[in-house]
């Protein structure tokens, strides 16, 4: 099933009785990635571990690098990790943790993972079915059928639990963790993952009436939920995320009406959607066109030409548009087989919604990234992009696409962004002669699991109205070359957000900011080396004007 025909939507609300929220959730439906995070540990502590599992399930899931089993394991075994030390390292955090539920899409199948009392179902026409156990006193006995659905809503113990992620150390492996579930997802079926603000609140018949009420609009179904529960008291946060495979809509839409079980109501089945009333109007010239068939029959020969220039027309009202070919998904860069040479004669082609994988190999190019184009490296760093001038080697203005795997050297500046929005991830910078990294603009792209190293200016600068996130890279050895440079420079009024990397090394301290107040809205739980984070976050000396170089190719 193709991730673009699925349809999905999430929605997190605090609840009645709750100032803070402590969910998160992840919707990332060209990747496949569905979650609910609900935190535990109070009010700073539960959000903490909630943040840090949501980053880390987004990071390490977007890299398919062995089987789905596998690789949901390890990622909730990383943010177990990193939670757990993060609360070690912090007095005030102490005891935090988390419960979560995360669905992992791969054509027609979802890998689950589970740990807590968050919840997935699997829906279709008249049906719900929980896939996930309750790691919970009272969840085991529901399971068990010792007690009824509405009994365990009630019961007095249902916000304990016996399993979280964060509170001790735990491997992948580990018995007792991890729950993992290999289920189907079929294009005529449904899943919804949500926090126990939903299920302790809202029965399950409810949940599958709601989203069969709405099917086809899951946002619509979320906000009704929601407003179900806050209307039963809103004790908790409430999260949830709806994925509809492509059929489920219309596989609902011919069942029976369905019973609202609270107020004894029939909820009438939704009409199907109409498409405008020039597709009923054009089906109804068909008459006319037998009509016109007989008179030419009839008229001779004199008559039947603008009887034919006629019926062409309405005939050819009635005629299906002839499709658009759909380009290939995938064009290759490199030698032997693939469709081109050169990065940038593939760009040229390139249709919004294709992928551009490169083989292994050097190129010798300057680079623009285009609109809509992924460019992928087939092995990561294999693809190694040289700039053979002065010019940025690798250019972002105004796009929104991917750009994951390369190793980028040399010129002026390795990887330019201005205003653009571009998932980079697993990307190696280096040899850069101004930056490694420059954004600038109203940047919304992301930086993520890369190295940035050894170039002779700063690592990363970030200036401007950026607001980019940078999430665990490493960056190291940059700014060496007089005068000293930091690893990553914040400038005038941008605001990044740098979360959990790895800086040191660099010529001059760690991170460069416009001033301290700032501190704590730019870094969250970086990691210095042996420097300390006063030592190594230092605010910058008289700015100097952003690298400037020369422009590349332009689009």
């Amino acid at each position: 099933m193709s991730p673009s025909r699925r349809i999905s939507a999430a929605g997190t609300d605090p609840g009645r009785e709750r100032e803070n929220n402590e969910d998160r959730v992840l919707c990332e439906p060209e990747r496949g990635i569905f979650a609910v995070v609900d935190g535990v540990g109070g009010e700073s502590g539960g959000e903490v571990a909630s943040q840090i599992a949501t980053d880390v399930l987004r990071a390490r899931l977007s890299r398919r690098t062995t089987d789905l089993d596998r690789l949901v394991r390890e990622a909730i075994a990383l943010a177990n990790r990193q939670i757990f030390e993060r609360a070690q390292a912090d007095p005030r955090l102490a005891g935090m943790s988390c419960v979560l539920t995360v669905a992992l899409l791969d054509g027609d199948r979802a890998t689950v993972g589970h740990v807590g009392d968050s919840r997935l179902y699997l829906l279709r026409r008249g049906e719900i079915s929980k896939v996930t156990r309750d790691h919970s006193p009272v969840g085991a006995r529901e399971d068990a059928g010792e007690i009824s659905e509405d009994e365990a809503m009630h019961h007095p113990r249902r916000n304990e639990i016996f399993r979280d992620v964060g509170s001790a150390p735990h491997e992948p492996d580990d018995q007792g963790f991890v729950e993992i579930h290999q289920i189907p997802f079929d294009a005529d079926s449904a899943l919804l993952i949500c926090s126990d603000g939903l299920s302790d609140l809202v029965p399950s018949a409810r949940i599958r009436q709601a989203v069969e009420t709405h099917a086809g609009d899951p946002q619509a179904a979320i906000d009704q939920l929601i407003d179900e529960a806050n209307e039963a008291g809103g004790k908790d946060n409430i999260s949830i995320v709806i994925v509809e495979g492509e059929r489920y809509a219309e596989k609902v839409r011919g069942a029976a009406p369905l019973d609202d079980t609270r107020s004894g109501k029939v909820i009438p089945k939704p009409a199907p959607k109409q498409y405008g009333a020039a597709h009923t109007k054009e089906r109804s010239v068909l008459p006319w066109i037998l009509l016109l068939l007989v008179l030419a029959a009839a008229a001779g020969a004199w008559f039947y030409p603008p009887v034919r220039e006629r019926l062409l027309k309405l005939l050819d009202r009635q005629e299906d548009p002839i499709p658009t070919p759909t380009p290939a998904p995938v064009l290759r860069v490199g030698p032997g087989e693939a469709d081109f040479l050169s990065i940038s004669d593939a760009l040229a082609e390139a249709r919004p919604g294709q992928t551009i994988e490169v083989a292994p190999g050097q190129y010798q190019e300057t680079v623009e990234l285009k609109d809509g184009v992924a460019l992928v490296s087939r092995t990561p760093r294999g693809a190694v992009i040289q700039a053979p001038d002065a010019a940025p080697a690798v250019t972002g203005r105004g796009v929104r696409t991917r750009l994951v795997g390369f190793k980028i050297e040399g010129g002026a500046v390795g990887l330019l962004l201005e205003g653009a929005q571009v998932e980079v991830s697993e990307v190696e910078v280096t040899g850069a002669a101004e930056a490694g990294i420059a954004i600038s603009g109203a940047d919304r792209s992301s930086i993520e699991a890369s190295y940035v190293h050894d170039n002779a200016g700063t690592g990363i600068v970030v200036d401007g109205g950026a607001a980019t996130r940078v999430l665990q890279n490493l960056i190291a050895r940059n700014g060496t070359n007089t005068p000293k440079r930091p690893g990553i420079e914040v400038r005038g009024q941008a605001r990044p957000l740098l979360i959990e990397n790895r800086i040191e090394g660099n010529g001059a301290a760690g991170v460069w900011i416009p001033t301290a107040e700032r501190t704590d809205e730019i870094l969250q739980w970086n990691q210095f080396g042996r420097a300390s984070r006063s030592q190594a976050v230092r605010v910058a000396p008289a700015q100097t004007p952003a690298p400037t170089p020369a422009p590349g190719r332009n689009r």
